[in-house]
């Protein structure tokens, strides 16, 4: 039976990264093909909702197993890229 030639499994982040603390040459493992996002400024803004719907938001975000702070955002996140989907074009977050 023949057997298959073994490929080398790439090597995870955190070995990477010590190989980095190390001070090893790591430039192997960068393409230098991605692009470099700068973050946006973070404008506060205050959102009253109703019990209910704080209690629904929750008991979402318990099951998750996350703030209620990250339900909102991600779901809000959804609810905008829907949007964009229905009206056929990309929202203005990607390229």
């Amino acid at each position: 039976m023949p057997t298959k030639p073994k490929t080398k499994s790439a090597p995870t982040a955190e070995a990477i990264a010590l190989r980095a603390d190390r001070g090893e040459d790591v430039s192997a493992h960068f393409t230098n093909q991605g692009r470099m996002v700068v973050p946006q400024p973070i404008q506060r803004v205050n959102v009253d909702f109703a019990a209910p719907m704080l209690a629904e938001l929750d008991q979402a975000a318990q099951d998750l197993n996350v703030s209620r702070q990250a339900i909102i955002k991600t779901l809000l996140r959804q609810a905008l890229d829907q949007q964009y989907l229905a009206r056929g074009r990309r929202s203005p977050g990607t390229t």
